[in-house]
């Protein structure tokens, strides 16, 4: 559906960014790329004692992919992929299914190849320096694998001594993240009474086991109740508070939104596009218009330049008041349309983004036009 653009009576025309004109001053222009979370304090044990690293890529980025291509076979899974991460920052990476977002990942955690092109964590090449990448990275499969007969604690324990942890240090580190995932119940308990949730937080105190600088997690929130989704979000801005990397895939874009920093949008195996999420902020998104009166909200449109969009009444919307949708060029142009409906009486009882930010700039992309994607 192609939303209307708009011009209230009292005001000229704006220019759009780059120099395009804008018809007025609340409507959309192209798209050009998340609200941050607030930083909580840093989690006790979660990612910000780094593990052992050597002083040559101190000052690298957590994660430098340039120009990689991967195939398999006659398919491209990755084909050009240019991304940089940094230090400190969470890192969303969006795209449609079989975008190249899980090969891309394996390939970061130095399980897979690239064919051509060039991979860096913290400055090491994973295919020439395998040990210090493995060292420096926690990774987390969208399926969890694990021993099925092996108790909970003992799950944890057997990657602690994988990354050549001291025994002292195991011990302390196995209660503090079952405490964090919320496992202490089950840490005597064989993994396979896990539910698929569980899992899920098992695998997340699995990747965080060893102290990672940089955190790779495809699909985290996959089978996490509505709690444990929300403790996820606080750990991974704790390892970013830490010092640490963040780069996590999922395609639940709300929640990618509350969490990180940046995001990158993968299609086809390339990047193509990237911004910070608050940058976000300047691109065009639908706003959602409640209000207790019909009549007055489609004489307040009409009195700010909107009298073509459609007005829903109370008995046919969802919340039970009149509503509308309107698209606005960015957030600033979003509150100069709000203060026009009040002054023009338009009885509003909310006024809110219809889409979030991560997702109204997904939607906007070639990408998720294609059946199927995301």
């Amino acid at each position: 559906m192609t939303l209307p653009q708009f011009r209230p009576p009292h005001e000229g025309d704006h220019a759009a960014p780059g120099g395009a004109s804008s018809p007025h001053p609340y409507g959309a222009v192209a798209p050009s790329g998340p609200a941050i979370a607030p930083e909580p304090g840093p989690i006790r044990g979660a990612g910000s004692v780094p593990g052992p690293s050597a002083p040559a890529a101190a000052d690298a980025p957590g994660i430098q992919v340039d120009g990689v291509h991967r195939a398999f076979g006659s398919v491209q899974a990755v084909a050009g992929m240019s991304l940089t991460a940094h230090r400190g920052r969470v890192t969303a990476l969006v795209g449609p299914n079989g975008c190249g977002k899980s090969t891309l990942m394996l390939m970061l955690a130095s399980l897979l190849a690239p064919d051509t092109g060039t991979v860096r964590i913290c400055g090491y090449d994973p295919l020439t320096h395998p040990a210090e990448v493995r060292r420096l990275v926690g990774w987390m499969p969208d399926q969890f694998g694990t021993w099925d007969s092996l108790k909970v604690h003992e799950v944890l324990s057997i990657v602690g001594r994988a990354y050549f942890m001291p025994s002292a240090d195991i011990r302390q580190r196995i209660p503090e993240l079952l405490a964090e995932v919320d496992l202490e119940s089950l840490a005597t308990q064989p993994a396979r009474v896990l539910s698929r949730g569980q899992k899920q937080r098992l695998g997340l105190a699995r990747a965080l086991m060893h102290r990672p600088q940089v955190l790779i997690l495809d699909e985290p929130a996959s089978g996490l109740d509505p709690s444990s989704r929300r403790n996820l979000q606080r750990i991974v801005r704790s390892v970013a508070a830490g010092g640490g990397t963040v780069l996590v895939s999922s395609h639940i874009l709300t929640e990618l939104e509350e969490m990180a920093d940046d995001v990158a949008v993968m299609d086809q195996g390339a990047l193509v596009d990237q911004s910070s999420v608050r940058d976000l902020a300047h691109r065009p998104r639908p706003w959602r218009l409640e209000s207790a009166s019909t009549t007055r909200l489609h004489d307040a449109l009409a009195a700010v330049g909107l009298q073509d969009v459609a007005v829903i009444p109370p008995d046919q919307a969802v919340s039970g008041h009149a509503e509308a949708i309107v698209m606005a060029r960015d957030e600033e142009a979003a509150a100069r349309l709000l203060a026009d409906l009040v002054r023009a009486d338009a009885a509003l009882v909310a006024f809110a983004p219809s889409a979030g930010r991560l997702e109204s700039a997904y939607l906007s992309t070639e990408a998720a036009q294609r059946k199927g994607a995301l």
